[in-house]
C-alpha cells in the first residue's frame, strides 16, 4: 500500500506558501508507519517546533492500473475519505533552502492522518463540489471543495499511474486548500466531509 500525496492542487496554498502554480501535478510519498488511523493522538515530535496542517480529500484506489487513460480513471477509485498531511514546516523549510529532498518533514511517522471512514462517491451528486472542512477547537480553519482543485481526481489518477503502478488500496491525498497552520499540544482536530464527521482527535 502506498501513500501518494499531491503538492500545491490549490491555488491559494501554492500563493501561500509562495510557490509557483503548477503545470502537472506534483506528487511525492509517505511509507504506510506515517499512517494515524482511528482517532489515535498525534504526538507532536520533540525535532521540530512547528507542525502544520494540511487536510486533504483522500480517494482509495480499487483495482490495479498503469497509464491509465483520464477516461477511464474514475473505474479506479469508488470512495472519498478524509485525511491530514501533517508538515514540519520548520524542518521542510531548512531542507529545501539547502537543495535537500524533504522528506525527513513529510513522512515522518503518524505524519498521515486517515478518516476510519470512506464514503461511496456516489452520493456526492456533483463530484467538482464536494466540501470539507477542518476545525480545531472548534474554530472552522480550512475549508474547500473539490473544484477548488487545479486537477481533479481522474487528471490525479492518469497522472501518477504514468509513472507508478497503482495497486488496490493505494490513497492518494489530493492537495490541501489555503490557510495552513501550526498544531499545539491540547489542540483538537476536526475534519468534516460534506456534513459528516469522519476524524476527532487530539495533539499530545
Amino acid at each position: 500500500m502506498k501513500i501518494i500525496c499531491i503538492g500545491r492542487n490549490y491555488v491559494a496554498h501554492a500563493k501561500e506558501l509562495g510557490n509557483d502554480i503548477p503545470e502537472e501535478p506534483i506528487f511525492f510519498m509517505k511509507p504506510d508507519t506515517a499512517l494515524l488511523r482511528n482517532n489515535d493522538p498525534f504526538y507532536i515530535p520533540d525535532w521540530t517546533n512547528e507542525v502544520h496542517h494540511e487536510i486533504e480529500l483522500v480517494i482509495k484506489i480499487n483495482r490495479i492500473g498503469k497509464n491509465i487513460e483520464k477516461r477511464f480513471a474514475h473505474r479506479y477509485y469508488d470512495e472519498v475519505g478524509l485525511g491530514i498531511d501533517f508538515t514540519a514546516r520548520d524542518v521542510q523549510a531548512q531542507l529545501k533552502a539547502k537543495g535537500l529532498p524533504w522528506e525527513k518533514a513529510k513522512a515522518f511517522d503518524k505524519s498521515a492522518v486517515l478518516s476510519s471512514t470512506f464514503l461511496p462517491k456516489s452520493i456526492f451528486p456533483d463530484q467538482e463540489a464536494i466540501s470539507f472542512r477542518l476545525d480545531i477547537n472548534g474554530a472552522t480553519v480550512q475549508e474547500s471543495h473539490s473544484g477548488m482543485m487545479i486537477f481533479d481526481f481522474d487528471e490525479l489518477i492518469a497522472h501518477i499511474s504514468k509513472y507508478v503502478t497503482l495497486k488496490i488500496g493505494d490513497l492518494i491525498y489530493t492537495g490541501t486548500p489555503a490557510n495552513v497552520g501550526p498544531v499545539a499540544i491540547g489542540d483538537r482536530l476536526e475534519g468534516y466531509l460534506e456534513d459528516k464527521k469522519l476524524f476527532d482527535f487530539e495533539v499530545k
